[in-house]
């Protein structure tokens, strides 16, 4: 049985030095360092004064490690698995806790990098009962909270929930009806929408009315963005608006079915008298605001719709079409859970408002607004 602990992760998180750690608690820096390195379990006192001054309870920065035969234990989970892409053994999964059920969240690759996560599959098995095999043998995290949407920005908040609040923000990239289809499947906490399609803001309470007719939910604003055409730095094909689309020299990378983005792209089509056959490239799809800008940086395409922020990722042009209010959608059954009530409170900070402006030239101004 051995003592392993978070205490490097977690200082280096509150931005405190080892030194400045060791003079709050009274110990000597060699002492931290020795607890970080797993050559030294302190006592009670000082297992006491470190959650003190990392604002942690001392189960999260201590965990008892014991024999190699439990670690890699086995659960079930209810798997949140995308139809065009099945998963399969060894993929990474985080784990949250919604409600009673214990979801698994697929987690794509970054660039350069082995996403982070808690589990592998084991053996996908039928729906609601996939296996998987944990990391480490403990529990994970009760003050997680899973959202899904397709806001770039998201991380932005998880970033700071976790740095204000030690709360994490699994987030799950996907179109807004989808994220509408798992709230309503009882599979994630919060699920982001800008399904309206329009510039007019408030049919986006209409579109959320169809998927709960009954209520249930709470809607809170995260921000207004702008929408629009994304074309390569300087615009080379020369793209002016909805019209160039059907050039046969433009290349278009589209949006999932469901995305706001599509369904925006659909209605400006039609409005154009332009067909989707017309359209180079109107099947090729990319999920999510951020790859489809990916596709036009890298050349892949020449247009897409796509949020400014994700134009200005890649220092992409940009066209405005329409504004649009991105709104993240709260069951009543978790409104009043810390973690949400947290996620509210950091709404309406305005250091987080200053990031999401300076990010991606999003309007704050009615962030953190309670429209329903």
């Amino acid at each position: 049985m051995q003592v392993q602990n978070r205490l490097s992760e977690i200082r280096q998180l509150r931005g405190i030095s080892a030194s400045e750690l060791a003079a709050r608690v009274g110990v000597t820096r060699q002492t931290i360092y020795a607890i970080e390195a797993h050559k030294y379990v302190p006592n009670t006192l000082v297992a006491l004064r470190l959650s003190e001054i990392l604002e942690v309870s001392v189960e999260q920065i201590f965990a008892i490690e014991e024999e190699a035969g439990r670690a890699g234990r086995q659960m079930t989970v209810d798997l949140i698995e995308d139809p065009s892409a099945p998963c399969l053994p060894n993929q990474p999964l985080r784990i949250c806790q919604v409600g009673s059920r214990k979801i698994g969240v697929p987690t794509p690759p970054i660039h350069g990098e082995i996403p982070a996560a808690d589990a592998v599959i084991v053996d996908a098995g039928k729906p609601g009962s996939t296996v998987v095999r944990l990391f480490r043998d403990e529990s994970y995290p009760e003050n997680r909270l899973l959202v899904a949407g397709c806001d770039p920005a998201i991380p932005a908040l998880a970033r700071y929930l976790l740095k204000h609040g030690n709360i994490e923000v699994v987030t799950m990239g996907c179109s807004s009806t989808r994220a509408m289809k798992l709230l309503q499947e009882r599979k994630i906490h919060i699920g982001g929408t800008h399904l309206s399609g329009t510039s007019n803001k408030e049919n986006n309470l209409q579109v959320i009315h169809r998927f709960f007719p009954k209520g249930g939910c709470r809607v809170a604003t995260f921000a207004s963005w702008e929408e629009g055409l994304v074309t390569a730095r300087g615009n080379p094909k020369g793209i002016s608006g909805i019209g160039d689309l059907g050039r046969k020299n433009v290349a278009l990378i589209n949006r999932e079915q469901g995305a706001g983005s599509r369904i925006l792209l659909d209605s400006l089509l039609k409005k154009s008298g332009i067909t989707p056959t017309e359209v180079r490239g109107y099947r090729q799809i990319a999920k999510g605001h951020i790859l489809a800008a990916w596709h036009i940086h890298t050349g892949l395409a020449d247009c897409c719709i796509a949020t400014e922020a994700s134009a200005r990722v890649f220092g992409l042009h940009f066209i405005p079409l329409v504004s649009e209010r991105f709104d993240l959608v709260i069951p009543e059954r978790h409104w009043n859970l810390p973690p949400v009530q947290a996620l509210m409170d950091a709404l309406n900070r305005a250091s987080l408002r200053k990031e999401l402006e300076a990010l991606g030239g999003y309007d704050t101004s009615k962030t953190g607004n309670l429209i329903q």
